[in-house]
């Protein structure tokens, strides 16, 4: 049977971006080598230490949540083939959405593409035409030019949000709140599970 390897499942209600407020349920596989100095889930780097799961297990989970919307995250989950994964949640009629630094080619074809480009490790050319959303965490005040030159290179119906890097956000938040004011294209997106302290 096909597995992935997976540090946690959990249903909750997704926290940021274009979806905040959503049931979802939480896929998030091991695996990364983008290496961001602020990740708060950096136990997820190393996927040799997290369990492989059955793909049709992982999908039966998503199916008891009966939300019908499922976020695929990591770490960095596009290292892995999620083709087997999207397809077979797909085909229980449950809408799948990916959080990516876009760093590698995604398989699957994906419901929604969370693009989420990190200065550490550049993305590829495809990650901006698929992105239906492009979400840059401000943790320098260099971050909102940054965030300029990759919007420029998404298509026009994608969704574009600023969201402060948590242990920053008292510094940084009132900075993207009168940006956000200056150039409404943007939007701001906050980590509200945070706030509610959920997952």
């Amino acid at each position: 049977m096909s597995t992935l390897p997976v540090m946690e499942s959990f249903y909750t209600i997704q926290g940021e971006g274009f979806y905040t407020g959503r049931a979802a349920f939480f896929i998030r596989l091991g695996g990364c080598d983008v290496g961001c100095s602020w990740c708060d889930v950096k136990e997820s780097w190393d996927a040799s230490i997290h369990p492989k799961i059955e793909i049709t297990e992982l999908v039966s989970l998503a199916e008891l949540s009966k939300c019908g919307f499922v976020v695929i995250t990591g770490g960095e989950p596009a290292m892995h083939d999620l083709s087997e994964l999207v397809t077979k949640l797909q085909q229980s009629d449950i809408e799948v959405a990916i959080e990516t630094s876009g760093t590698y080619s995604l398989t699957g074809l994906v419901d929604w593409y969370c693009f989420s480009p990190k200065k550490f490790k550049a993305p590829v050319d495809e990650a901006f035409a698929k992105a239906n959303e492009l979400k840059i965490v401000i943790n320098h005040p260099s971050d909102f030019k940054w965030a300029e030159e990759h919007a420029l290179k998404v298509s026009d119906t994608c969704k574009l949000f600023l969201q402060p890097e948590w242990e920053k956000r008292e510094r940084f938040l009132p900075l993207i709140v009168d940006y956000v004011k200056m150039h409404p294209k943007w939007r701001i997106s906050l980590q509200t599970h945070k706030y509610l302290n959920i997952p």
